[in-house]
Parts: C-alpha cells; sequence; structure tokens
C-alpha cells in the first residue's frame, strides 16, 4: 500500500485532484484499506476510463481494483463465469471467446473492469435488445463500509443501489456474469448512410429490431439540409456458415482454421505531449466528410473483426491524447420517446455552434434496468466528445442540461464532470432512494469522490 498522494483525473483528463492511491492484492488487504482509508473516505478505481470524476477522491484515497484480477471459475457448458471485479473485459475476451462464449455487454472500450460495468451498469449497442451489464450479473460479494463482505443477488435493494451506482455503495470484489454464446469471432455487418436526422431517426425505428447490434456516427458539423447525416452500423455475430461465403473478409483462411480467434491490432500510442487544437473545426469537419464519403450508401454481411466492430479506439493506447492537455468532454444524454423534437433542437444547436466532436453516436435504447442510478431508459441517446477548452462550452452544456431535463431525460454520471446538482432529482426519480440506502449503509460516508461531493449524492 502507498501512502504517496497523486494527481489523477478521469479520461478525459480534466479536472486532476490530488488523491491517495491504494492498491490491495488480496480480500484482506481491501478489508484493511476501507477501515483504514482515513476521514475523507475513498472510492474504488478500475483502468480509468470513466471520463469524468466517478473515481477521483480529492485529499481522500483511491482503491485500485487493478490488482484483483483472478478468474475463478468457467462453467464452459453454461457460459457463468466468477471473477474478481479488477478483471477487465479485455482479459474475459482472451479467456471466454476460444470457448465459444462473448461478454453479455460491452461499452466502446473492453478496457475496463467487470466492477466498473456493474459500478456504471454500462450499456452498449445491443441494448435495445440486451439491456445494460447488470441484467446479465447473477451476483457480486460487496465489502460495505463497515468491512463486512456480503453477497448480493438481483432482485434486492442494494443490488438495483449498487448497479449504477458509481461504487458509493461499496467495493466489489468478486461477481458471477451470464455469457452468451457465440460461434465466431467476426461480426457480420451491414452499412448505409443516411442523409439527415430524420432519415437517421427513420431507419433505426423501423429496422434495429433485425440486429442485435447497432448504432450511428453522426456528423454534428454538418448544417442544413444535411443536419444529422449519419453512417448507420448494424451487425450480429458471424455463424461458422458466413466464414464460407468468398470474398468478405480479408484473411479468410486463417479465420476458417480458428474461427474463434481473438487477436486484436495494437498500433503505436501518439506522443505523451501533443500541443491543444489539433480537434478543431478544420480537422473534424475534414475527417467528418471522408468518413461519410467513404462509407458505403449500403453493404450487406460484410465480415469484420470483433476488436474492430466494437473497439476501433481500443488498438490506439492512451488516443485522448489527441486532445492535447486541456482534454475532452464527453457528454452523454438520453430521451424517452416521444420526446424527438428535444434530440433534434439540441442537434441542431449543437450543429449551430459548431461543435468539433469526430467522435458523436446516436443509439437507440430499449427497457432500462432496475438500478437506482443506471443511466439507460428506453429512447434516443447521443454521446458526444468535445475539446474541454472549446470557447462557450460550459454554457452550451448547461443549456443541454436544461433541455434534457425538460424532456424528463437524463444525462450519464459515469461520463459527467460538471452537471449542476440542482438537476440531477429531475433525472433521476429514485435518487432519494440511493441516498437514504447509502446514509444506513455508510453513515460516515467511508465511500466518496469528487463526483458524490460535486452532486451530494
Amino acid at each position: 500500500m502507498s501512502a504517496d498522494t497523486v494527481p489523477v483525473t478521469g479520461w478525459g483528463r480534466t479536472a486532476p485532484t490530488a488523491t491517495r492511491p491504494i492498491r490491495q492484492r488480496s480480500y484482506e488487504e481491501a478489508v484493511a484499506a476501507v477501515r483504514g482509508c482515513g476521514a475523507r473516505g475513498g472510492i474504488p478505481r478500475g483502468l480509468g476510463r470513466a471520463c469524468g470524476d466517478a473515481a477521483q477522491n480529492a485529499g481522500g484515497a483511491v482503491f485500485d481494483m487493478t490488482a484483483l484480477n483472478r478468474v475463478h471459475a468457467i462453467d464452459a457448458e453454461g457460459g457463468t463465469v466468477l471473477c474478481d471485479a479488477g478483471v477487465s473485459l479485455h482479459r474475459l475476451m482472451q479467456v471466454l471467446l476460444p470457448l465459444g462464449w462473448f461478454v453479455p455487454v460491452t461499452p466502446g472500450t473492453r478496457y475496463v473492469t467487470v466492477g466498473g460495468a456493474i459500478g456504471a451498469d454500462v450499456h452498449g449497442r445491443n441494448h435495445h435488445v440486451s439491456g445494460s451489464f447488470s441484467r446479465h450479473v447473477l451476483s457480486f460479494e460487496l465489502l460495505t463500509a463497515d468491512g463486512e463482505i456480503r453477497t448480493v443477488r438481483r432482485g434486492t435493494p442494494l443490488f438495483d443501489a449498487t448497479t449504477g451506482g458509481m461504487g458509493l455503495t461499496g467495493m466489489i470484489l468478486t461477481a458471477t456474469v451470464q455469457f452468451q454464446p457465440v460461434e465466431t469471432s467476426l461480426m457480420s455487418v451491414d452499412t448505409e448512410r443516411a442523409r439527415d436526422l430524420d432519415d437517421l431517426m427513420v431507419r433505426l425505428t423501423t429496422g434495429d429490431r433485425g440486429y442485435r447490434y447497432s448504432v450511428a456516427w453522426i456528423d454534428l458539423l454538418a448544417r442544413g439540409a444535411a443536419t444529422g447525416r449519419a453512417v448507420l452500423t448494424r451487425g450480429d455475430h458471424a455463424p461458422l456458415e458466413a466464414l464460407r461465403t468468398p470474398g468478405l473478409l480479408a484473411g479468410a483462411t486463417r479465420a476458417r482454421r480458428d474461427p474463434l480467434a481473438f487477436r486484436p491490432p495494437r498500433f503505436p500510442a501518439p506522443p505523451a505531449f501533443l500541443p491543444d487544437g489539433l480537434v478543431n473545426r478544420t480537422t473534424v469537419g475534414l475527417f467528418n466528410e471522408l468518413w461519410y464519403r467513404k462509407a458505403p450508401h449500403a453493404r450487406t454481411g460484410r465480415l469484420q473483426r470483433i476488436s474492430a466492430f466494437f473497439h476501433p479506439l481500443d488498438g490506439v493506447p492512451h488516443w485522448n491524447r489527441i486532445y492535447g492537455r486541456g482534454g475532452l468532454v464527453q457528454y452523454q444524454f438520453v430521451v424517452g420517446h416521444g420526446q424527438e423534437e428535444a434530440l433534434h433542437r439540441i442537434v441542431r444547436r449543437v450543429s449551430g455552434q459548431r461543435c468539433p466532436s469526430f467522435l458523436a453516436v446516436l443509439k437507440r435504447f430499449g427497457d432500462g434496468d432496475p438500478g437506482w442510478l443506471s443511466f439507460p431508459v428506453p429512447g434516443w441517446t447521443l454521446a458526444l466528445d468535445i475539446p474541454a477548452g472549446l470557447p462557450g462550452l460550459a454554457p452550451l452544456l448547461d443549456e443541454l442540461d436544461e433541455e434534457v431535463a425538460a424532456a424528463g431525460g437524463r444525462v450519464c454520471l459515469a461520463k459527467d464532470s460538471r452537471l449542476r446538482p440542482d438537476l440531477l432529482a429531475a433525472m433521476y426519480p429514485r435518487l432519494d432512494d440511493f441516498r437514504a440506502l447509502r446514509a444506513q449503509l455508510d453513515p460516515r460516508g467511508v465511500f466518496t469522490s469528487d463526483l458524490s461531493r460535486r452532486l451530494t449524492l
């Protein structure tokens, strides 16, 4: 265990705060860390991919979970896995894909721990079919503020408070997760262009039922008749028989020999120090134009490796450096069905402000899960990455928050770093239940974070 204080940020590299990292290598060390973390408390931290301040704790401790990374048991017939909370989804793919199983839900990066996936109740491209990560968690062990380890099962208040609870109910030590069967480590992908936001939403509404995975990249610099133009990508896990189709995959012969191989590419990382301003209206405008123009008008059945389909940026270590020292703000919101005009207004507003976001994606959410602070609800979700130093960004996002709240929507806490606390109750109706359970479970505030202080969670 270390007593040194170090600056810590989220993946967005904004608002660093000084904290004391504690790396526990056993459950006994984890109990000792929680009992001895000090007056400013502590918060579990995995691989640091939350963009905001959810895994920061100014003046206190962060519990580094990455040494608790054992896979304890695999049911190769039924597809259940018992593992430590510090195991990454990347590691589980390495272990489970060769056995014919894939993670049930994955966000835009596989470098997320199981504990982080539960604490943020992460969602993916298949939410309209599979829900969020917690739907596939059977149980977990939770170290609470009193130093006790509890087995928490689905359908209990503590389960629902912890899934999406951002680590504030305790430290997840192990979890049992149900995986989904696959025949190959390839995806069968359909791609098409949408000329504007209306066209895109019609395509999503009428076609998503036929796909397990669906996501649309949106050009948020396009204006006028092209506002909201997009490239829509949908697909499913490729069956074995798809490998016999000629010409759909480079290296098809190798894939036929080893259809469940998982070999994601790795590219050089950007330099540690890049000048601010590389991501700007000119560079993003050029990228967006090229990306939209190179996309096929309509292509079906293209085979693509799992890593390329789900996690294209994971092949570039530290890709967040391209935003320079100022970092990036990741903003994601959801509005319900029937609030499409609110989505239109926000897209028009962002486009009118010429926000340079080359990572802007729209998805449809299906039924939400019971997590009290879980982000997904049925409707439309838009996520965008914006340079943190963009002039006028703070007041723009404040206005978007107001628009989202007025439409009965919410922002994603796992990505947030600047939401005003007065809007939180309107966005999360179970907030009072969460606060009450937390006050009962952890009256001294042992588990605390910059996020929880900022939003009085």
